[in-house]
């Protein structure tokens, strides 16, 4: 039989204790667990509320000589590990509102007639996590924006799934534990609130076999929600005696997203690297201020440039900060072994940066700026897709291709038409 670690097992190097992730001879996960031989699957989406300006952002040339613009130039390192997609989105239309759909594929108020409920990318994913990480998912970024910022993670129930706003909160959620007192108390209330739905569940049944059809259809929107609750509540229970990975380095402070950005993606590399979670969203919104980077003028403001040249190099340099981080996320990522493996972190990781706005400058939401990078696919093109409407290749044949990867078994994902073309794995 092989030595069972502990799960609390550390590296120490430098003075710093990181907690390891999954390995084959510690305890087992609750739930899913990937076979020795293959790292688990992670996918991080970064998003934000007003695209990127397209004059600096799209090559001329597509494959695999593309030039790197002005705002690609950060990830000239990584452009064998990334491929860049032109002519890509969900065919939506509603400007700011339409950006909600991101990672959805569709409006929410088309969501609820759907299969799924247009639940999102991330969100899908989370599921098949289940409780075999601690966060199914970690959501962190605006909380607010224009028109309710980026509103990138929805559950099947059409719920919003609200981000952490800095840092600080991630932090704790990481490496904080709980006293005593504060356990029993959760301990307590994850009870209470099971004896509540299981009185409610008794009560809807009965409820459910003396109404009409079209009621019926409603209570089973209402069963769906109990059962989302169920599942926190279940996944909370497991994880309240488990012990969090030690902190390998002081609790942050919150400065304001602009600032914060590099934090957030040092403690998410950490989150994957320790198994903590393997899904993770960024939302860049409303708390992203232009003016710690120097610049007077507000980022939506900026986005509406009218074509002024000034106005254009400003916000250009909002999104030349955005891209840069990304890239630095990457580094990391590379720069992290997987234990046993002769991969990286980033070959298991899928990450995906783009935004629901195509252009800001006239609110229209096609030809979506997307990169994806890692995560075990053959990179280091510009892949372009017919602009031919009648030709379109929805951006939701990504996704799926995404999800499969990931290993979810599933032909589908909200208005695909197929996996897409192109894409290969490694």
């Amino acid at each position: 039989m092989a030595y069972q670690l502990p799960r609390r097992t550390f590296l120490k190097a430098a003075g710093v204790s990181i907690a390891l992730p999954a390995l084959e001879s510690m305890a087992p996960a609750v739930t899913k667990t990937s076979p020795a031989s293959q790292s688990p699957r992670r996918l991080v989406c970064v998003g934000n509320e007003f695209g990127m300006y397209p004059g600096s952002f799209w090559p001329e040339s597509t494959g695999r000589d593309y030039e790197l613009t002005p705002l690609l130039k950060p990830l000239a390192a990584h452009r064998s590990d990334l491929t860049l997609f032109s002519n890509l989105d969900h065919g939506l239309k509603g400007g700011h509102f339409a950006i909600h759909g991101f990672l959805t594929g569709v409006n929410a108020a088309d969501a609820k007639g759907m299969e799924e409920g247009g639940i999102s990318l991330d969100q899908k994913a989370a599921e098949f996590v289940g409780s075999a990480t601690r966060f199914p998912s970690l959501n962190v970024g605006s909380e607010d924006g224009l028109h309710g910022g980026c509103q990138m993670s929805w559950t099947r129930t059409g719920t919003r799934v609200p981000p952490m706003p800095g840092p600080r909160e991630l932090f704790r959620s990481l490496f904080i534990n709980d006293d005593g007192q504060t356990k029993a108390q959760a301990k307590d209330r994850i009870r209470l609130q099971n004896s509540i739905l299981d009185s409610v569940l008794d009560d809807a049944n009965s409820l459910n076999r003396r109404i009409s059809r079209a009621d019926q259809q409603k209570l089973d929107e209402y069963f769906a929600s109990i059962r989302d609750v169920e599942s926190k509540l279940a996944l909370d229970q497991y994880w309240q005696d488990i012990p969090k990975p030690e902190a390998p380095f002081d609790e942050p402070e919150n400065e304001g997203l602009t600032k914060d950005l590099p934090k957030i993606y040092d403690l998410l590399a950490i989150a994957l690297q320790t198994d903590s979670t393997r899904v993770a969203t960024i939302e860049v919104g409303g708390s992203f201020a232009a003016s710690d980077l120097g610049i007077r003028s507000g980022y939506h403001s900026l986005s509406h440039h009218g074509h002024v040249e000034d106005k254009i190099d400003e916000l250009v340099q909002i999104e030349l900060y955005q891209v840069e981080q990304f890239a630095r996320f990457l580094e990391t990522l590379k720069g992290i072994r997987e234990p046993g493996q002769d991969g990286t972190l980033l070959d298991s990781t899928m990450a995906l940066f783009g935004s629901g706005m195509g252009n800001a400058n006239s609110h229209t939401n096609h030809n979506l700026p997307v990169i994806l990078a890692g995560g075990g696919f053959r990179h280091g093109e510009h892949k372009s897709y017919p602009e031919d409407s009648a030709k379109k290749v929805p951006l939701s044949n990504l996704f799926l291709s995404m999800l499969q990867q990931f290993g979810i078994e599933t032909d589908t994902f909200s208005m695909s038409s197929g996996t897409l073309s192109g894409l290969e794995t490694a």
